[in-house]
């Protein structure tokens, strides 16, 4: 089995924990979180089998526009990093997460599958669709679970500037053609962070001392649904199983 993993920008570590009780062992690189610098890391080569983490997305987000004519700026588009340290560490695989719009993680040498997966496709109640680069040297699929029923309760995602997106909206259809009912944002207080953890996956007696709430409410934000990471998890397990 191929289980030994670097994380690339871990955050606050719901993938990786995702990973960890999959039965991967999982090394966490550096992050901004906590102080570190992706463009100073230099990875040993060969010693990883898999390198698994979220770029920031800010860049290729659909919220774009609405940051820049609010006058701020974008934060740096880091894929380029996340695939430069896949080509200096050369593992078997990869899988990169990003907002649906993001380019492809490619990287000479490897075959990319890389397909749409959203949080709902797993019974979730949060909608979470992200594009997932899975690479490997002979073109092996990532193999995703999907269950056959939608969950009927229905949440906007947990987003990284630390709001829930979507809550203006009043209506969505499901895939049948019938409606639902979008609940409004709850916006930035305890009871938002409480709610982001829920939706996320994230045990209530979880905390980030010292982090204000609209600190916590992004590092939150920024991090993939924990059941989505597991099965994320065992997707990868069944490719390499093959």
């Amino acid at each position: 089995m191929s289980d030994l993993v670097l994380s690339l920008f871990p955050g606050i570590g719901l993938l990786d924990r995702a990973f960890e009780d999959e039965g991967f062992t999982v090394v966490r690189g550096p992050d901004l979180l906590w102080g570190g610098d992706i463009k100073r890391f230099r990875p040993p080569a060969g010693v990883f089998d898999g390198i698994i983490g979220g770029p920031p997305c800010q860049a290729h987000s659909r919220l774009a526009p609405v940051i820049l004519a609010n006058g701020y700026e974008l934060a740096e588009d880091l894929i380029p990093e996340f695939t430069r340290v896949v080509l200096e560490a050369a593992p078997q695989w990869y899988l990169m997460e990003n907002v649906e719009r993001a380019p492809v993680g490619a990287v000479e040498g490897y075959e990319v599958d890389a397909p749409l997966y959203d949080n709902r496709w797993i019974g979730g109640e949060q909608s979470r669709r992200h594009r997932f680069s899975f690479g490997t040297r002979d073109g092996r699929r990532l193999r995703l679970e999907q269950t056959a029923m939608y969950n009927p309760a229905w949440s906007p995602r947990v987003c990284a500037r630390g709001y829930l997106a979507g809550g203006t909206q009043k209506k969505r259809h499901r895939r049948d053609g019938s409606r639902w009912e979008i609940r409004n944002s709850p916006g930035r207080s305890k009871a938002a962070v409480e709610e982001a953890k829920r939706l996320q996956g994230i045990p209530p007696d979880w905390h980030l001392p010292g982090f204000t709430v609209a600190a916590t409410m992004a590092a939150i934000g920024n991090a993939v649904p924990y059941p989505m990471g597991r099965a994320l998890a065992r997707g990868v397990r069944r490719a390499l199983a093959e």
